[in-house]
């Protein structure tokens, strides 16, 4: 319900909260294209975690508005159904620590997530191409995992903290 202010429902969403939706999805979608030249380096995942510790149950609704501006973008191959069930993980991993509010703890999270990314994504290959498939995908892709592990957790120590003021001032 639009601009309900009960407290019945964390899922109220008000109009302040869809223009909040809509700038986080621009600000993510910028930082990804500016950022996509350096293969396993992003802050897709950083952007993640503050919004879900920011926007907490309301994800349900960022999620889907960044899913499907992502596939109006770059189109809705097979990739676009991995990002549907990743993101998700990292949203509910994040939203079951969201009351620790721990540098340490988000960025070994999203080290571990970065590691993981490929093998994460590797079951929608199982499906459409076979077992031998995914597994020689993802072991391809094992070095671009590392960067991206360790770029996540660096890239968390350093802006966690500084993301996190500017978050709170807003809110």
């Amino acid at each position: 319900m639009i601009e309900s202010k009960t407290r019945h429902s964390r899922l109220n969403i008000t109009t302040r909260d869809i223009a909040l939706i809509g700038i986080m999805i621009a600000i993510i979608e910028a930082v990804k294209m500016s950022l996509s030249f350096i293969p396993g380096v992003e802050l897709v995942s950083l952007l993640f975690v503050m919004c879900t510790l920011f926007f907490r149950e309301k994800m349900v609704y960022v999620l889907p508005a960044f899913y499907l501006t992502e596939g109006v973008l770059y189109g809705f191959g097979l990739w676009w159904f991995m990002y549907i069930y990743v993101w998700a993980i990292l949203v509910f991993i994040v939203y079951l620590f969201r009351k620790k509010q721990s540098v340490w703890l988000f960025s070994t999270i999203l080290g571990i997530f970065g590691l993981l990314f490929g093998l994460l994504c590797s079951p929608v290959y199982i499906a459409t191409n076979g077992i031998e498939f995914a597994v020689s995908w993802w072991l391809k892709g094992i070095r671009v995992d590392v960067i991206h592990g360790i770029s996540n957790f660096v890239l968390c120590m350093v802006l966690f903290n500084p993301l996190n003021r500017v978050i709170k001032m807003i809110k």
